[in-house]
């Protein structure tokens, strides 16, 4: 396998960040960028459930409300 073919495997373009991660005796390189989502993903794994949110606009409704949380916390002032 070249190079190019793991690049092309990976899905990695010019100046994206790989990941070397040591499982047992071996190593493995990954796109750093889509380990980094998948283990949000799992992170986050039935979490909207849990919150009793039922579709996408719900989410995104409860990321505005938290965003905005955080603004009115961090500037008191500005309004």
């Amino acid at each position: 396998m070249t190079p190019i073919d793991v690049r092309k495997k990976l899905g990695l373009k010019e100046r994206d960040k790989v990941i070397f991660i040591e499982v047992g005796d071996n190593i493995i390189f990954a796109n750093a960028g889509k380990f980094a989502f998948r283990n949000m993903q799992k992170a986050f794994e039935g979490e909207a459930e849990r919150l009793g949110l039922k579709d996408e606009q719900e989410v995104v409704d409860m990321v505005d409300e938290v965003r905005q949380e955080m603004r009115d916390k961090c500037y008191p002032d500005n309004d």
